[in-house]
């Protein structure tokens, strides 16, 4: 499986008062991992919209194995799991500056219309272009 890498430097404003950062900024870094993977594959969000399609998230699960902390620059990883009908599950793995796990989630999207904010099939450009960076370790189901 063919992983994409960001990083993210964690500003004071993301931390709680324990000096920790607060358990909802890690969302907001796995949304920048998921752009920068769909940026990298050749494919930018901007595009998949202009093309009349969104991505809402519907299912987010996250392990949080340790604190991350102001300042830290921290490594995203962000792979493509499977394709499912309309839904696209993404899996991130977050490390601190010592390359110590400290946090993983999936996520799930689904592909709807643009218009109609009904689930569709993701586009077909999009699909091809997946297999064609992950070959065939990515399930189309």
């Amino acid at each position: 499986m063919q992983t994409f890498s960001s990083k993210i430097r964690v500003s004071y404003s993301d931390t709680d008062q324990m000096g920790f950062v607060h358990h909802s900024n890690y969302l907001k870094y796995y949304e920048t991992g998921r752009w920068n993977l769909f940026r990298q594959l050749g494919m930018p969000y901007k595009r998949i919209e202009q093309e009349g399609f969104l991505l809402p998230v519907v299912d987010v699960q996250i392990q949080y194995l340790k604190p991350a902390f102001y300042d830290e620059v921290l490594t995203i990883e962000t792979s493509l799991i499977q394709f499912k009908g309309v839904k696209l599950a993404v899996g991130f793995k977050l490390f601190n500056e010592d390359h110590e796990l400290i946090n993983t989630a999936t996520i799930i999207l689904a592909f709807i219309s643009k218009h109609s904010r009904k689930p569709c099939k993701p586009p077909t450009a999009l699909v091809k272009l997946y297999k064609e960076h992950l070959q065939t370790d990515l399930q189309i189901v």
